[in-house]
C-alpha cells in the first residue's frame, strides 16, 4: 500500500511540475500545454541508466539542470553491451535477453533516475532500446533480440510503466536507419505498442549520422516531430536538414538530436584532423536554431559513454565524464537558450537575404533569421567577419543593436540608429572561435538585453 501511495504521489508531482508537451499550431515548434514555448536543450547521456550509480546520476542531472538543459536523452537497453554487461548494481535489463522478461531490479534504477530528473525539471527523452538490438550493422554489439511481435509487446510494457511520468518523451530507433521491411516492421510495431498505452507523450525517431527520421517516416502518425543526426565532422551543414524538413508535404517540428560532439575526434580521425571543441558545438547549435530547429541537442564524446579511465574508450574518449561535464560547450548552449528566450524565438524564420555580402557555404557560413512580426533579427557570424545586413527586414524606424557573445553569454549594446536600409557591422574579434550573434531590435519594443547568463 505504501508503494502505491508513493507511486501516486510521484505521478501527481510530475504532472504538476511538467506541462505536457504538444506540437505548436505552426507545426514548427514544441509548446507546453498552456501554449508557452518549450526550448528543447538536450544532452546525449546514452549510457546514463546503464553505467551510472544513483549518486552519480544525481550529480550528472544536477549539473545539467544548473546549466539550463531541459532534456536528457538516455537509452534503456543501452548500446555498450547493455544486455549482457550489468549496471553498477549487477543487474541486467532482461532475463535471458528476452524482452518479455524485464528485470524489475534494473527498471527500479531507471525509475529512480526518471524521478530525479523530474525533481530538476528535466525531461527524459527515453529510447526503449538502442537500435543494435534489431540491427547490429557493422559496429553494433547487439544481440539482435527484437521482431515485430515482441517489439510491440515491449513497447506496450515500457509505456505502461512510464505513462504516468510526465517528463517522458519517447524516442524510437537509436543510431540506425532501417535497411529493409523487417526493420521497418519492428520500429513501427514498437511505436504502436507504446501508442496503444500512452497517447499523451510525444514520440520521435533517432537515426544514424547524416540522416533524419523524415527519410523513412515522413507521414507516419506516431512521429510527432522529426529528429536528425548530423554527425561528427567539422562543418556539417546542420541547417540543411531543417530546410528539407519544412519542405515536406506533411510538416512537423525538426530537432537535431545528435550534432558535433565536443571533444570528439573530427571525422573519427584525431591524428590528421584533430578534435572538435566548443566552437564546433556552438556553430552547429546556431546553424540549427536559426534555420528553424525546434530545439537543439548538445553532446560531449566522453559523457554519452560515461567514460572513466577504468573503461575501454569508444572512439578515443580521453576525459573522465565528470570532468567533461564542465567543458565550455555545455555552458555555451545554456547561454544560447537563455538569450533566445529573451525574445519570442519561436517567431524566427530563416532569411538568408538579410545578409548582403558574399556568403559561401562552409565553416564561415553566416545564418540569419527574422521574426515573423519583423521586430527583431538574429545573425550568426561564426568567424567574426564584417557583415552587411539589410535592415529593412525589420519594420521599424529606429533600430537598437547588440552584439551577443556566444562564448561568455554577455551582450554589448551598439546603440540606436535609423533604419536606412543596409548597414555594415564589424565584430570586435575575427577568426575561428570568434563567433558572434548580431541582434537587431525594433527600438520601440524595448526588449531586454540579449544576455545569456
Amino acid at each position: 500500500m505504501k508503494q502505491l501511495v508513493c507511486l501516486l504521489l510521484f505521478v501527481t508531482i510530475t504532472v504538476h511540475l511538467f506541462a505536457q508537451l504538444r506540437i505548436g499550431a505552426d507545426k514548427h515548434y514544441l509548446q507546453k500545454k498552456d501554449g508557452t514555448p518549450f526550448f528543447w536543450l538536450g544532452d546525449t547521456a546514452w549510457e546514463l541508466f546503464h553505467r551510472l550509480s544513483r549518486e552519480e546520476a544525481v550529480t550528472y542531472l544536477q549539473n545539467r539542470a544548473d546549466k539550463g538543459f531541459t532534456v536528457i536523452q538516455a537509452v534503456v537497453l543501452a548500446e555498450l553491451d547493455g544486455l549482457n554487461t550489468p549496471n553498477v548494481y549487477g543487474d541486467k535489463p532482461l532475463i535471458d535477453n528476452d524482452p518479455a522478461k524485464p528485470n524489475e531490479a534494473y527498471f527500479k534504477h531507471v525509475d529512480f533516475i526518471v524521478k530525479e530528473a523530474a525533481k530538476r525539471n528535466l525531461y527524459i527523452a527515453m529510447l526503449p532500446t538502442w537500435a543494435d538490438k534489431w540491427y547490429k550493422d557493422q559496429w553494433g554489439v547487439g544481440p539482435e533480440i527484437f521482431n515485430a511481435q515482441n517489439a510491440k509487446a515491449y513497447g506496450a510494457w515500457i509505456a505502461k510503466r512510464y505513462a504516468g511520468a510526465a517528463n517522458i518523451i519517447w524516442v524510437m530507433g537509436g543510431d540506425r536507419m532501417p535497411q529493409n521491411d523487417v526493420h521497418l516492421s519492428i520500429i513501427r510495431a514498437m511505436a504502436e505498442g507504446v501508442r496503444s498505452v500512452d497517447t499523451n507523450h510525444l514520440m520521435t525517431f533517432h537515426p544514424n549520422g547524416g540522416h533524419s527520421s523524415y527519410e523513412f517516416f515522413p507521414e507516419d502518425a506516431w512521429i510527432d516531430f522529426h529528429m536528425s543526426q548530423t554527425g561528427h565532422k567539422v562543418g556539417n551543414a546542420d541547417y540543411k536538414q531543417n530546410i528539407n524538413a519544412y519542405a515536406l508535404e506533411v510538416i512537423k517540428p525538426h530537432i537535431n538530436g545528435e550534432p558535433n560532439y565536443e571533444d570528439h575526434p573530427n571525422d573519427w580521425n584525431p591524428g590528421e584532423k584533430g578534435w572538435m571543441d566548443d566552437f564546433d558545438t556552438r556553430e552547429a547549435a546556431y546553424w540549427n536554431m536559426l534555420s528553424g530547429g525546434a530545439g537543439h541537442t548538445y553532446g560531449n564524446h566522453n559523457i554519452w559513454q560515461m567514460y572513466t579511465e577504468e573503461r575501454v574508450p569508444v572512439n578515443n574518449a580521453r576525459t573522465h565524464w565528470q570532468t567533461a561535464m564542465d567543458y565550455r560547450g555545455a555552458f555555451c548552449v545554456g547561454y544560447m537558450r537563455r538569450m533566445f528566450e529573451k525574445r519570442n524565438w519561436q517567431k524566427l524564420v530563416m532569411d538568408q537575404s538579410v545578409i548582403t555580402d558574399e556568403n559561401p557555404e562552409g565553416v564561415e557560413y553566416k545564418v540569419a533569421a527574422v521574426s515573423a512580426d519583423k521586430d527583431f533579427m538574429f545573425v550568426y557570424i561564426p568567424y567574426g567577419i564584417k557583415t552587411t545586413v539589410d535592415m529593412s527586414r525589420i519594420a521599424a524606424g529606429t533600430i537598437r543593436g547588440w552584439w551577443f557573445n556566444p562564448r561568455d553569454g554577455r551582450a554589448i549594446k551598439l546603440g540606436e540608429f535609423g533604419n536606412t536600409g543596409k548597414k555594415t557591422f564589424t565584430p570586435t574579434s575575427v577568426g575561428r572561435g570568434s563567433d558572434w550573434v548580431l541582434v537587431l531590435d525594433d527600438a520601440s519594443k524595448n526588449y531586454p538585453p540579449p544576455e545569456g547568463r
